[in-house]
C-alpha cells in the first residue's frame, strides 16, 4: 500500500522538469556572490515582489528569523498572532537570536485587524518594552490556510505608520493567498519591510526560502545569514529549483485548494469529526468529537494510509500539495467516509 502523505506540503519531490533544471544548473560560490542561478532567483523573487532585492537561505525559519532581526533592537516587542509560526514553531529563535518579546493576539483564525493591533501597542513608559514590529502571516496555517487581503493589510499599516513600526510577513504560502485572492504580489512592497517567502512548501521546491526587501536590509540579511551558518556555497543546484518553481508552479495552486475542499466535504461526512475549519486554501484542519484521542486516530489513519499531523489536543491537520493528485484525492475521501 502506498501512503498518502497529507502531513505537510513540504513532503513533495522535484517534478521531472524541477530536476532536470537542478542538474543543468549553472553554478558558483554564493558567498562569494558567484552562483549566477542564486543570483538569478533572487532577482525572480524581488522583483515579483515589487522589492529592491533579494537574499536566499535554507529555510523559512531562517528568512523569518534575519527579517526580525534586522528590523529590531534587543528588549524590544513584536506584535503577532498568538499561533504564529515566529513563535511556536521557530524554537525560541526570536528570543534567543533578537533578544525580542511578544505580544500576542488571537483575531479572526490569526488574522489580527488594525484595531486590535492599535489597542496593544505599548505606551512610551520605561516599565514597558518598546512596541517595534507588526508580524502577520498570510496564509495562516493555525487558522486553517484563511488569508488577509491588501485591503485589511493596509488598514494595519495605516496603524504601523502611524506609530512608527516596522511590519513583516511570513509569507510561507503567500502564493497560495494570492491564487484566491488574484492580486498583484508586487503591490506587497507598499506594506511590508521584510516579506518571507517559503519556496519548498506549496510551490514544492526540494528546500529554500527567500527574504525580501529594500537593498539596505538586504544588505544587512547577508551579515545576519552568515553569522546564522546559512551561507551555501554552490547552492545553484537547489536554487534552480526554487527558480522553476516560481516560474511554473504558482497558476497550479488551486488545484490543491479544490481537493482541500473535498476532503473538508468528506471529513464533515466522517462520524468521528465534531467539526472542520473552513477550508480556504490548501490547510484541512479537524476536531475530534469529545472522548476521542489524536494519537489513536492517526494510528488508524496511518492503517488505512493516510499520514497527517496531531495539531491540538483534538484537532488533526491534512495539507495537500503537489504530489496529492485526483487518484489519491479519490482514495483519502473513501477511506475518511469509512472511518
Amino acid at each position: 500500500m502506498k501512503m498518502i502523505d497529507l502531513r505537510s506540503d513540504t513532503v513533495t519531490k522535484p517534478t521531472p522538469g524541477m530536476l532536470d533544471a537542478m542538474m543543468s544548473a549553472k553554478v558558483g560560490d554564493d558567498v562569494f556572490g558567484e552562483d549566477p542561478t542564486v543570483l538569478a532567483l533572487e532577482a525572480k523573487g524581488a522583483e515579483m515582489m515589487g522589492m529592491e532585492a533579494a537574499i536566499y537561505c535554507p529555510s523559512g525559519t531562517m528568512t523569518n528569523q534575519i527579517g526580525i532581526h534586522i528590523l529590531s533592537n534587543p528588549y524590544e516587542e513584536v506584535i503577532c498572532y498568538s499561533g504564529a509560526h515566529i513563535y511556536k514553531y521557530e524554537g525560541g529563535g526570536v528570543a534567543g537570536t533578537s533578544g525580542l518579546s511578544f505580544r500576542f493576539l488571537d483575531g479572526d483564525r490569526g488574522r489580527l485587524s488594525a484595531r486590535e493591533i492599535e489597542a496593544e501597542i505599548n505606551p512610551d513608559d520605561i516599565h514597558y518594552p518598546i512596541t517595534s514590529i507588526i508580524e502577520l502571516e498570510n496564509t495562516v496555517n493555525k487558522g486553517g490556510g484563511c488569508y488577509y487581503t491588501l485591503d485589511q493589510i493596509k488598514s494595519i499599516h495605516t496603524v504601523a505608520v502611524k506609530h512608527g513600526l516596522k511590519m513583516h510577513l511570513d509569507g510561507a504560502r503567500l502564493f497560495n493567498a494570492l491564487a484566491e485572492t488574484g492580486e498583484n504580489p508586487a503591490d506587497y512592497n507598499e506594506y511590508f519591510d521584510t516579506i518571507s517567502i517559503c519556496l519548498s512548501k506549496g510551490l514544492g521546491a526540494p528546500v529554500g526560502s527567500l527574504l525580501v526587501g529594500s537593498q539596505k536590509l538586504i544588505n544587512k540579511a547577508r551579515r545576519v545569514r552568515k553569522f546564522m551558518g546559512g551561507g551555501m556555497r554552490q547552492a545553484g543546484f537547489i536554487a534552480a529549483a526554487g527558480l522553476y518553481a516560481l516560474e511554473n508552479h504558482i497558476d497550479r495552486l488551486k488545484e490543491d485548494h479544490q481537493r482541500a475542499k473535498a476532503l473538508e466535504e468528506a471529513l464533515n461526512q466522517c462520524s468521528l469529526v465534531e467539526s472542520v475549519m473552513p477550508v480556504d486554501t490548501n490547510i484541512v484542519i479537524f476536531r475530534l468529537k469529545e472522548g476521542l484521542k489524536v494519537s489513536d486516530t492517526l494510528e488508524k489513519l496511518k492503517e488505512k494510509g493516510i499520514l497527517a499531523v496531531g495539531f491540538g489536543a483534538r484537532d488533526i491537520r491534512l495539507v495537500t500539495h503537489l504530489d496529492f493528485g485526483d487518484d489519491q484525492l479519490e482514495q483519502a475521501v473513501a477511506i475518511i467516509k469509512a472511518l
